[in-house]
């Protein structure tokens, strides 16, 4: 057989080709550029590394800080449910008070709805900020 139909047939069937010869100083270089590469790679993954696990605090941190402004919703929407509960009765006195006793009534029962409108505005805002706006 002839030496080039040998070497066709070998790589058809998935032989490899011969690589040329290289000098010491090309395998040198050769293998430096490899052992960078390999670098690279290790540095990649130490990379991606860091960012999962960056990725995986802030979320966790995320989950915690929505934890504590639902737990303070919770404790702020009781203390206006609690004033609006007191102002309701300031109404129910009023509407049973005679003669001038009504004034004491009616401004105790503003001063109540003025600090839960204080409150709520100062719920609403400090949320606003929360969520970055």
């Amino acid at each position: 057989m002839f030496p080039e139909a040998s070497k066709k047939r070998s790589l058809a069937r998935g032989g490899k080709r011969s690589r040329a010869a290289l000098s010491r100083e090309a395998q040198a270089a050769y293998g430096e550029i490899q052992q960078g590469v390999k670098h690279l790679e290790k540095s990649i993954a130490e990379i991606q590394r860091g960012l999962r696990k960056a990725e995986r605090k802030i979320e966790a941190d995320a989950r915690a800080r929505v934890r504590e402004l639902r737990k303070d919703a919770h404790a702020q929407l009781n203390l206006l449910k609690s004033k609006q509960r007191a102002a309701a009765g300031s109404l129910k006195a009023l509407s049973a008070a005679a003669g001038e006793s009504w004034r004491e009534v009616k401004q105790s029962a503003d001063s109540i709805l003025a600090e839960g409108r204080a409150t709520a505005g100062a719920v609403v805002e400090r949320f606003r900020r929360a969520m970055g706006g």
